[in-house]
């Protein structure tokens, strides 16, 4: 049976030839990169020049700054953490009944200001009436189908309602 000392004796050996198994390999890399340094006139001013390029990136410009990176717009106060508010709601938000309480400094419930709508798009919901029927005083907002005492009409500017 062999003892403790004989074998971390044995490991120490083992340990010493792969150290120069793995000097060995090194020296031939390195002879190689130079052979191939030499072959292409490449020298080591070049290559410090090449890797400290951030290659993709305008000068300044951070990681975060990606298009598309979105600011954080929730905080959790217990650790740091923050949320987009896109994708899936994590744990310490996912079933709060007010999330107004997590927003950052900064951030509002509607995402950050008033924004009007693109072309096409009306908000929806109960419109103000635009037009009305003098006899009947019936309304209409101008959405939808028109009803039957304006619909008929050619010219309806008679039926539009005076702005204050």
């Amino acid at each position: 049976m062999a003892t403790l000392e004989s074998i971390q004796a044995r490991i120490a050996k083992l340990q010493a030839q792969a150290a120069v198994a793995a000097s060995a390999k090194s020296t031939a890399a390195l002879e190689k990169i130079r052979d191939l340094m030499h072959k292409h006139s490449v020298s080591v001013a070049d290559i410090e020049a090449f890797v400290g390029k951030r290659r993709g990136r305008k000068p300044g410009q951070a990681a975060s700054a990606q298009p598309g990176a979105s600011a954080p717009k929730y905080l959790d106060p217990k650790t740091g953490a923050t949320w987009t508010g896109h994708g899936r709601a994590p744990q310490w938000i996912a079933n709060a009944k007010d999330r107004n309480k997590f927003l950052v400094t900064g951030a509002s419930a509607t995402g950050g200001g008033t924004t009007k709508p693109k072309a096409g798009n009306y908000p929806r919901g109960p419109q103000p009436a635009l037009y009305q029927d003098p006899k009947s005083g019936a309304t209409w907002s101008g959405r939808g189908r028109a009803p039957a005492w304006i619909a008929s009409a050619k010219d309806r500017s008679r039926f539009l309602i005076a702005k204050p």
